[in-house]
């Protein structure tokens, strides 16, 4: 990573860089994605269901969300946002300008990091400052007046190293489930998640999701689907979809297209063409970064 050196005046920039946090950050924290673009075309990005809780912290201009993953929280502009695991996309919109740092939070991670369960986030989008308090607008400061990437990153991990609680942590049961899920890549049933953690499979799926936001169905579902649409990234501008529907679980090609439509609100190939790479770059940085993510998972 490198001091930023900012263009002339009308001269376009267009910058992505990804980081890991501090080693006693990545319990809770799996990525870091500073972003800042200028004089790039307007442009509307889709944010996918992920296994991640969403933390951005603006720098320059505010988030606009056009469209939020619950479609009856109305649309508005954040200068931090924070928002819940869900099933559904949000839409993003920028007129050729956005900035800011994109935290990438295990959900199982909330307690300590927020003093809530990643429960009480489920679907929505609210303000940092909501459950950070007096946190969110310093640390928002902080950034901002950060000369570097190299500097708000270590910005973050200060301020999130003197927030977490280690004492804030889910229940045993609910995490070796996710853990066991993620591990499976979304592949494992509930009845066999309820039979190793010794839970009626009501009760671990309550307990499921007031920890993380969904069920443990919901939750196999979106991390199929981030490996599926990850894996669709890489694959280039001609992607075999019979053959990543077979390896990411689905029954069929057919399968994969209808999670794609519910979960991304496009198929497979209209999301690649609308968002994917592009000579070798994603045009939208968000979205570059966390299909690059699987490589920091901890």
């Amino acid at each position: 990573m490198t001091t930023e050196a900012p263009g002339a005046t009308g001269t376009p920039v267009d910058e992505a860089v990804r980081a890991r946090p501090a080693t006693a950050l990545r319990p809770y924290v799996a990525w870091y994605s500073g972003y800042r673009q200028r004089g790039v075309p307007p442009a509307v990005h889709r944010g996918l269901p992920s296994p991640y809780l969403t933390f951005i912290l603006t720098l320059d201009e505010p988030l606009v969300v056009a469209g939020h993953p619950d479609p009856a929280q109305p649309p508005g502009t954040y200068p931090t946002l924070l928002g819940g695991l869900h099933t559904g996309p949000a839409l993003i919109t920028h007129d050729g300008r956005q900035s800011g740092v994109q935290i990438a939070v295990h959900p199982l991670a909330a307690r300590a990091l927020f003093g809530l369960p990643a429960g009480e986030l489920a679907g929505i989008d609210v303000p940092a400052e909501q459950v950070l308090g007096r946190l969110g607008p310093l640390l928002h400061e902080r950034l901002r007046a950060a000369g570097s990437w190299d500097e708000r990153f270590a910005v973050l991990d200060a301020a999130l190293l003197r927030a977490a609680r280690p004492s804030g942590r889910v229940p045993p049961e609910v995490a070796w489930a996710w853990r066991a899920l993620r591990r499976s890549d979304g592949a494992l049933a509930v009845a066999e998640l309820a039979r190793e953690t010794g839970w009626s499979a009501r009760h671990l799926q309550d307990r499921f999701r007031r920890e993380t936001g969904l069920t443990p169905k919901a939750a196999a579902r979106v991390i199929r689907f981030d490996r599926a649409r990850r894996l669709l990234a890489a694959t280039g501008p001609s992607p075999r979809l019979a053959e990543l529907a077979v390896r990411c679980g689905y029954f069929d090609q057919a399968h994969l297209a209808r999670e794609f439509r519910a979960l991304a609100g496009a198929a497979p190939s209209a999301w690649l063409a609308a968002e994917g790479p592009q000579d070798g770059k994603f045009r939208n940085v968000q979205g570059g970064a966390d299909a690059a993510a699987a490589e920091w998972e901890s």
